[in-house]
């Protein structure tokens, strides 16, 4: 009865359940082998076999969400006993409630617990996938605090270190989704051209300022109708849940490329994802009202008589095992609502597997800040570590974003880890 008998305030306990996609150990597979798995946030690079299925996270073990369901008589088990999330993700808010209730009334009830058991596996046996396949990726640039840090950082002679749209749209650019990768995936050194600007000419290499970007990324379930904007308001009729996500950022890339046209190369070589999605109606508790805004919105953003749209995410950022920084996602000027809307007004349509990033989470204390731009002032001021200083990342280093956000009963919601190792380009 392990499974069942979690810990105290255990944040993957029945309040959470986020959904993931897992496989099981070829039957032939060598049990002394490395696996990609780790310690259940691997990359899916392992011994697994690629019987992919759903999987849903219940303390340290996963259970197969798709055979409980064959077992248990339910009439979702076609979504659940699938190799990827997005035929859930596209059967809607009705369907995501029902097969919600469902779970937890399976893994809460005494009385399925011998039904259950054989499909509860240890996450430390199985391989963790990619839990949905992207269709588009868009990122936005919605910290204030992150985006003044940036200002400050490039323009130090601005009056103002916000530029004159910041206040009035969420500002974003369209990323690059076929790069999306699991958590547990190594990440290589990108190559381009960098340009310093004392620089006769540009060179070509790998990235010297290889950063980091502390997100949450929101996972599309419901399509929309091209040419129809969705509203804020129905920002959870479509948005399945959401995640963890690191935006790997070449400064130095970027630096050079990024006039007039925005990030290309810089951003596009790797983003990292939480293999757990976590269900909106998991954070239920964690909702809370946004910043006051400053400026007059559009009606199409203006969220002053909706529902609060912000969501209470402790996040931390570890490199190599120390914790560098902790940024709160509270202070996040623009809401997921609000970006969706933002994205959608020009008649763009929702792709089921769409996902968006928040853009890095900083705060307003210097050891909230989501990036190594900000926490070392664009290299000036290293950061101390145990193992020496860091301006940027270095080769071999490792990064690991985590969460939890309030849930019910003073219980914590924990957030799928995301990690990353750096290898040489």
């Amino acid at each position: 009865m392990a499974p069942f008998d979690l810990p105290e305030g255990d944040p993957f306990g029945p309040h959470n359940l986020p959904y993931g996609v897992f496989s099981l150990p070829s039957p032939d597979a060598d049990p002394y082998a490395q696996s990609g798995s780790g310690s259940g946030s691997g990359s899916g690079s392992g011994s697994g076999s690629e019987q992919r299925t759903v999987g849903v996270r219940l303390g340290d073990h996963v259970l197969d969400a798709g055979a409980a369901a064959r077992a248990l008589g339910s009439p979702h088990a076609a979504l659940l006993d699938c190799p990827t999330l997005n035929p859930l993700l596209a059967a809607g808010p009705t369907t995501w409630s029902e097969v919600r209730r469902a779970l937890t009334e399976w893994v809460t009830d005494p009385s399925h617990r011998q039904t259950l058991l054989p499909f509860l596996h240890p996450l430390s046996s199985v391989t963790l996938h990619l839990p949905f396949e992207v269709a588009d990726y868009v990122d936005f640039y919605a910290s204030e605090h992150h985006a003044r840090n940036a200002g400050a950082i490039f323009r130090p002679d601005a009056t103002d270190t916000l530029l004159p749209n910041w206040k009035h749209l969420p500002i974003g650019y369209h990323g690059r989704a076929g790069t999306v990768v699991v958590s547990g995936t190594d990440v290589v050194r990108p190559s381009g051209q960098r340009k310093a600007p004392t620089d006769p000419a540009p060179v070509f290499g790998p990235s010297q300022r290889l950063d980091i970007e502390a997100e949450v990324g929101f996972v599309v379930g419901t399509p929309s109708r091209q040419g129809h904007p969705v509203p804020l308001t129905a920002f959870r009729e479509h948005v399945f849940g959401l995640c963890l996500l690191n935006d790997w950022s070449a400064r130095d890339i970027q630096a050079w490329e990024y006039v007039p046209l925005g990030p290309f190369l810089a951003k596009s070589f790797a983003t990292s994802v939480s293999a757990w999605i976590t269900p909106l109606e998991a954070l239920e508790d964690a909702r809370l009202s946004p910043p006051e805004r400053t400026h007059p919105l559009l009606p199409y953003l203006d969220d002053s008589a909706t529902e609060p749209a912000g969501y209470d995410l402790r996040i931390s950022v570890a490199v190599n095992g120390h914790v560098v920084s902790e940024p709160p996602f509270s202070t996040m000027y623009w809401t997921a609502a609000q970006q969706m809307a933002h994205l959608t007004v020009n008649g763009a349509s929702l792709r089921t597997g769409d996902l968006y990033g928040s853009g890095t989470v900083s705060g307003p204390a210097d050891n909230q800040r989501g990036s190594l731009l900000e926490l070392t002032w664009n290299g000036r001021d290293p950061l101390e570590l145990p193992d020496g200083k860091r301006t940027y990342l270095e080769d071999g280093d490792v990064v690991t974003l985590s969460a939890w956000a309030p849930g019910p009963g003073g219980l914590r919601v924990g957030l799928g880890e995301v990690s990353g190792r750096v290898l040489a380009g």
